[in-house]
């Protein structure tokens, strides 16, 4: 008697980076709202959610501002709430020229800027401003200073977790391309910023490398980037690296899922919990104005044995791997893991407990009737197909029974 397989064809939205952590994909966008954008452009230059994801700063050009393009910020009273009317920062710190990409410090203390007010020795700097406590407002903004900013444009920063070094974007020479990226460090933050250094060639391109995140541990980077091998005029990217000694690997483009052919996307943040990628997209179907604030849930990959539901096999799985590496089963505390299977992974695991898994890295699956040979047989939806390449049958691995294997290059199935 034939076996029923499942004919798996792989992925284009999985990151299995090449350190050791986990499987993660990123979930289908979904706009922000109105109370956030309007039929003008938000976020076109960048976008900040504070540490407990309550307020979110960006930058708009919509009327009732006080220059080009002032920043404004949302808030809501918890994360299962809608955010309320966004509300202008006001005259201290918007400005009659131009004021955008917004980075807000965890301590929801300090809020970093770009603009090209008076005061600025190129042609846009970067800015901050400071506020006592998250109940004051904010004080005059204050220029960062020769050291960080050239006499070209400096814009487009990123504050670390903790607070000791300033990401931003430049175009001043040394760089790979128009537009490089850079970081500036200092010792505490009671200190100067010293002489940024450029994130180097793997990193950046010859093309424009502009706003990025990096995670609380500094081993995965989020970037913008127009380069050619992306979908869009501008595409998301992530690169990784093992530890904070090692060199980033070669940026890898996000996916279909969030980077959509044609449409440009940027300005990657992602949430302090790692549960929610934020962005800006321009044009996406569904938007309400040029640029647009949207957020994507980021999914770690918990069918630990796929077998399309999350149960206690998944469960000991874990615990056979305690205390190792194993990237299967480092999926907490972020999607991304820590590299480390533990308690944390247990946590995130606990919340699919008895839920069916779909998992979102397989473009689609088909059952067939075939084990062996050049034609795929399917006898239920009449979807044959012809097996082409050095496909290799898997009688006894797959999801149902069997599985073919693909090899990613030259395999496939007509």
């Amino acid at each position: 008697m034939k076996k029923k397989i499942v004919l798996v064809l792989v992925l284009t939205l999985g990151l299995a980076t090449d350190m050791t952590k986990a499987d993660f994909t990123f979930g289908e966008p979904i706009n922000l709202g109105l109370n956030v954008n309007t039929a003008s452009g938000e976020g076109g230059n960048g976008l900040s959610i504070s540490a407990d994801e309550l307020s979110i700063y960006f930058e708009s050009d919509r009327s009732g501002g006080y220059g080009n393009a002032d920043l404004w910020v949302a808030t809501r009273a918890t994360k299962n709430d809608d955010w309320t009317e966004s509300v202008n920062l006001g005259s201290v710190v918007n400005g009659s020229a131009q004021d955008n990409s917004p980075s807000i410090s965890v301590d929801g203390l300090s809020l970093y800027f770009s603009s090209n007010r008076s005061g600025t020795v190129g042609n846009m700097d970067l800015w901050v401003t400071t506020r006592e406590t998250t109940a004051d407002d904010w004080n005059e903004p204050v220029n960062l200073g020769t050291v960080v900013n050239s006499s070209v444009a400096d814009y487009m920063s990123y504050i670390s977790a903790d607070g000791l070094s300033l990401y931003f974007s430049s175009e001043r020479p040394g760089g790979l391309g128009l537009r490089d990226l850079w970081m500036t460090t200092r010792a505490t933050t009671n200190d100067e910023w010293g002489e940024p250094v450029n994130l180097g060639p793997t990193v950046n391109s010859s093309s424009n490398e502009r706003r990025m995140w990096i995670s609380s541990d500094g081993l995965m980077i989020l970037l913008q980037s127009d380069r050619p091998k992306g979908s869009g005029a501008v595409d998301i990217y992530m690169t990784t690296r093992l530890t904070t000694n090692d060199d980033w690997t070669e940026p890898v483009n996000i996916g279909p899922v969030v980077n959509v052919p044609q449409i440009s996307e940027a300005s990657p943040i992602v949430s302090s919990d790692g549960r929610t990628l934020y962005m800006t997209i321009y044009g996406r179907i569904g938007g309400y104005g040029t640029w647009d604030l949207w957020r994507s849930p980021i999914i770690p990959i918990v069918d630990l044995n796929s077998d399309g539901i999350v149960d206690c096999a998944d469960m000991c799985i874990i615990i056979d791997n305690w205390g190792t590496d194993e990237p299967l089963c480092d999926i907490g505390p972020f999607a991304w893991g820590d590299g480390t299977v533990d308690l944390q992974d247990l946590v995130v695991l606990a919340d699919y407990l008895g839920k069916e898994f779909v998992d979102p890295t397989l473009i689609a699956y088909w059952a067939l009737d075939e084990s062996d040979g050049t034609v795929a047989v399917d006898s239920t939806g009449g979807k044959d197909g012809y097996v082409l390449g050095d496909a290799t049958w898997q009688p006894a691995g797959g999801q149902v029974d069997g599985a073919l294997q693909l090899d990613g290059v030259d395999d496939y199935v007509i």
